[in-house]
This record gives C-alpha cells, structure tokens and sequence, in this order.
C-alpha cells in the first residue's frame, strides 16, 4: 500500500515539473518522460496488486498471475518507448524478479519472495523520476 502511494505522490510531483519545463525542453522529450512516470505508477499499481494478491492468496493465487501479466505488459509498453540504459536495467531486473514469481506461483509456493519485483519496481519509479 504504502509504496502505491509514494509512487502516485511520484507520478503527481514529476507530471508537475514536466508540465512546467514543456517550454523549455521538446515536446517529445517530455512526452517520452510522461509515458515512463505513467508506465512506473501502472507498474506500481500492478506491484500493489501483486502484493495484495499473494498476501490474500488463500490457495487460489489466480490473481497473483493476473498482476504478473499486468507488469509483464507494462514492462513491455516501457521497454519499447525509451532507450535510457539505466531504465533498461531496471526493466530486466524487474522481468527477472516476475519470472521468479511466477515460477514459484507455478510450482505450488502460496508465499513467493516478492522482494525482487518490489526492488526492481521501485528503481523503475527512481529512474523515471527527473
């Protein structure tokens, strides 16, 4: 919960500074930078979702697969709008952690280490933070 909100208090703060430095730096600049604040919040709220998912599993982790494949879509709307090396990272090492998961999920773990996805997730808001 607590890091859904620090990255929709994120999203707010860099939305408003990108919208005041439109005058000063290119429109596709700032677009590209717009589309990877939106893209970090939907990875955020995908992670939150994950979180609450495997924390309310039950048994039934169905939903924990559904917000994998939310990041995994996310992930890949990311990969293909930017060319930053240090997003590019982030993005592996959060592709990495969702295939840890998930593998743990496909295995019977009703209690998979989140902590890989919840790094990674949370270097993609840094790096998509001016």
């Amino acid at each position: 919960m607590a890091l859904r909100r620090r990255h929709h208090r994120t999203a707010l703060a860099v939305t408003a500074t990108l919208l005041t430095l439109t005058a000063a730096a290119g429109c596709g600049a700032v677009d590209k930078a717009l589309d990877c604040v939106r893209t970090a919040d939907a990875i955020a709220t995908s992670v939150g979702n994950l979180q609450d998912a495997v924390s309310n599993a039950s048994g039934d982790l169905t939903q924990a697969s559904e917000s994998l494949d939310q990041i995994d879509q996310e992930l890949k709307n990311l990969d293909d709008t930017t060319d930053n090396a240090d997003l590019g990272k982030a993005v592996d090492d959060l592709q990495a952690g969702v295939a840890e998961v998930r593998t743990s999920i496909e295995s019977g773990d009703a209690t998979p280490d989140l902590t890989p996805v919840t790094s990674a997730a949370t270097e993609i808001g840094k790096v998509c933070t001016p």
